[in-house]
């Protein structure tokens, strides 16, 4: 199996290393990751100025290609040049949980996403952070799990899936739970500040609001200690209101 790597913490990131050398086992890994961290970009993609792009090695050892641009741009890069016909797309690990509305603004995801575009069986992980993360623990459960919705894999339709690991989930038993993705966003609070120079500043403080009540979702599942592995859909067309939508009889005036 050929196996693209990417991620959005940057290609030394240690959480890349964990994924790289568990994923092995399963076949030839190719990392193409963002030369520098990426956090937070979305999918975003450069095309207004060169994507630059160099091997990068660990002793003798090739460890891959450090592309300057997003995790995006990564598997774009990847797909057309570097590693031109994966089975299997995993960006990771993410050092901190993409949970949840952070679903929009994780390059981690979105390295997944693009994967998925092509076709491509395609998985996030992220690991719930800690200074002293487990990555190589974290590693094991994920490549675990994605072995398996390889094997359910459909030829006929595109898969994307979003795993998070919380770390109570490295030390003891732990279980898998399939949720939807928690849709309460970030309060929007911002601490304000001023610099030495007398400028104004905003450092965002907010979190994400407890979820409602009703059915669990990846942020309620993490809570309890769960490994979480939410479907995502590329196609955001909200199919439901086609139908009412089309019946507005909607027309320029």
């Amino acid at each position: 199996m050929q196996i693209l790597l990417t991620n959005d913490d940057g290609i030394y990131a240690p959480g890349l290393a964990a994924m790289e050398r568990a994923l092995r086992r399963l076949g030839e890994v190719c990392v193409v990751a963002p030369a520098v961290e990426q956090s937070g970009v979305g999918h975003s993609i450069t095309f207004l100025s060169p994507l630059m792009a160099k091997e990068v090695f660990d002793g003798e050892r090739r460890r891959g290609w450090a592309v300057e641009g997003s995790p995006a741009d990564c598997v774009k890069l990847a797909v057309s040049e570097f590693c031109k016909k994966p089975d299997l797309v995993v960006s990771g690990i993410n050092g901190g949980l993409n949970l949840g509305i952070n679903v929009l603004y994780s390059g981690t995801v979105a390295g997944a996403t693009e994967g998925a575009v092509y076709g491509l069986t395609s998985v996030a992980v992220s690991l719930e952070y800690d200074e002293h993360a487990q990555f190589d623990r974290a590693a094991e459960i994920a490549v675990g799990l994605i072995e398996q919705l390889h094997a359910h894999r459909d030829a006929s339709a595109h898969h994307l899936y979003n795993m998070n690991i919380p770390t109570s989930a490295l030390d003891g038993p732990a279980e898998v739970r399939v949720v939807p993705m928690s849709t309460v966003g970030w309060s929007t609070e911002f601490d304000r500040r001023v610099d030495p120079k007398g400028r104004r500043y905003y450092w965002a403080t907010g979190t994400a609001s407890a979820p409602p009540d009703g059915e669990m979702t990846d942020y309620e599942a993490w809570q309890k200690g769960f490994v979480t592995i939410t479907p995502l859909r590329i196609d955001r067309t909200e199919r439901e209101m086609l139908a009412d939508m089309r019946g507005w009889e909607l027309e320029l005036k």
